[in-house]
């Protein structure tokens, strides 16, 4: 729960701060970066520290974890740029990316399914926690301390979930050679990064038709190319493709990629609504913000009863209906809405997500044995992780083209604004005035507005992406089944039922 504490304050804490952030070292048009570079990192690494869980435990993957992540967070603090701040956001990503696999894989291999419905109400209070002092402290540091102070407040925390892990964090692995997918692992590194660039510098730094353009995005896709012969061939691939022949594990990742889309859409743009189109100040965006992340948590919890009752999908179902119905909510917000407009809707979407994602993760890990739970597992967190980075990408495209429209139709009156799209930063540092600031907050809701619209479009195809998931064949939450015999005649665990009991695992805690 401590280590989880530090993902979840760090998914809330940054986007309140932004504003504060360009205000101080600039680059509006590349704030998106800070999202994703960190998400990049924690996806392409979540499916190596899943590998090496599985063949040295999960207690070293951790403890790394933990240091890297602490690593960058002091780093960021001390961060005299845009540029510099992007790279440590890297660091931290790395550290993140094994954080919150290993303590969803912990809660796997300790617990069995009927258990981690009680467990998974105990993480989800973390997340409901977070979801309050986040965006508080973010709001509090940015508008009466300094916004480095939001990755200073990481260091106790670490400190005392490391402390906690090497106390009563007991483990006994067998450890067994196993080769590690490098090779993978850069193909995938590379070949996501190059696409995320395209997307988020075509239009800002080159034009999309140029060359430039052209060139990162075939280079990209190349290498994504290469990526899937080289897992297809390799002895323990980084992402086990063959285990998206499970139509769980399939579907699941799918899920999990539209839900990781939604999320960092959402915390990444509405605290800039809330600030530089309604004038609220970083407090109050980020109780905004709060509202949605505390809907997560507070479905999480009550996932658990409901899909032991109905089973996974339809839980999920319900969930992804409401992910659908909130961010259709939140398209109708205008540039009078009031703050408590703005946290209803997010509210929704959190319940949402909540309820899509608890059961999406549980059911990957229900269909695997322990030894393949830490990539299963990392499975569904690097989707996650791809779909934010992605989607943060995309949506930073569509605002930065939609600011780049705004500013080059700048009414004559107003041709003395700043060139480029940090003439948004403007606002909230106060120099322009009258119709400059009035023309300058209409750009900015535009491009939030259409950032909403797409996330519609993802919450849409995250319904189909639970359609996909199988049904359950016994409502019977005792059924006698192994979880990793979870199909009756059928390799997709088609028959995968939530109340089945699994093989206890080769670690222990205290």
């Amino acid at each position: 729960m401590l280590s989880t504490g530090l993902v979840a304050i760090d998914a809330t804490i940054l986007a309140t701060a932004v504003p504060s952030i360009v205000r101080d070292v600039g680059g509006f048009s590349q704030f998106p970066w800070l999202f994703s570079i960190y998400l990049l990192a924690q996806a392409v690494t979540v499916p190596i520290y899943g590998k090496l869980a599985d063949m040295v435990g999960r207690r070293p993957v951790l403890f790394f974890g933990i240091g890297a992540f602490l690593v960058g967070s002091i780093l960021c603090g001390f961060a005299w740029s845009m540029p510099s701040l992007i790279a440590f956001r890297a660091i931290q990503g790395i550290g993140a990316g094994s954080v919150l696999p290993m303590t969803m894989t912990v809660v796997g291999d300790m617990y069995t399914v009927e258990e981690r419905a009680k467990v998974q109400g105990y993480i989800a209070s973390v997340w409901g926690v977070s979801s309050v002092i986040g965006p508080t402290l973010g709001g509090v540091f940015s508008d009466y301390l300094s916004w480095r102070w939001i990755f200073f407040v990481n260091i106790p925390l670490g400190a005392i979930a490391v402390w906690m892990l090497g106390r009563h964090f007991i483990e006994r692995v067998e450890r067994r050679k196993h080769d590690l997918d490098i090779a993978g692992a850069v193909l995938l590194t590379a070949g996501c990064s190059l696409v995320i660039l395209g997307l988020l510098e075509g239009g800002v730094a080159w034009a999309w038709a140029s060359a430039t353009s052209v060139l990162v995005f075939v280079v990209g896709a190349v290498a994504l190319a290469a990526f899937i012969l080289v897992e297809r061939r390799a002895a323990e691939p980084v992402v086990p493709l063959q285990m998206l022949s499970r139509r769980v594990i399939a579907a699941g990742s799918l899920v999990s990629l539209t839900v990781g889309a939604v999320l960092i859409g959402l915390s990444s743009y509405i605290p800039t609504y809330a600030q530089l189109v309604l004038g609220t100040s970083a407090l109050v965006a980020g109780f905004a913000l709060a509202a949605m992340t505390l809907g997560w948590p507070l479905s999480a919890s009550v996932a658990g009863r409901i899909y032991m009752r109905v089973g996974f999908r339809a839980t999920a179902i319900v969930g992804s209906l409401f992910v659908i119905a909130g961010t259709i909510l939140v398209t109708f917000l205008t540039e009078s809405s009031h703050v408590w407009e703005v946290g209803a809707t997010t509210f929704v979407v959190g319940v949402g997500l909540g309820l899509t994602s608890v059961p999406s993760v549980v059911a990957m890990q229900s269909a695997v044995d322990w030894r393949e739970r830490g990539v299963a597992t990392g499975m569904n967190m690097f989707a996650r992780s791809i779909g934010s980075a992605v989607g943060i990408a995309v949506f930073g495209a569509i605002a930065n083209h939609t600011l780049s429209s705004r500013f080059a139709d700048a009414p004559a009156s107003l041709r003395s604004l700043p060139g480029g799209h940090d003439a948004t930063s403007l606002v909230s540092s106060g120099p322009l005035h009258g119709a400059a600031e009035v023309f300058v907050r209409s750009a900015v809701y535009d491009a939030a507005h259409n950032v909403f619209l797409a996330q519609v479009v993802v919450a849409v195809l995250g319904v189909a992406a639970v359609f996909l998931m199988p049904r359950r064949t016994s409502a019977d939450p005792t059924a006698s089944s192994s979880a990793d015999r979870t199909s009756s005649g059928s390799s997709d665990g088609d028959a995968l039922q939530p109340g089945a009991p699994e093989t206890e695992p080769a670690t222990a805690g205290d």
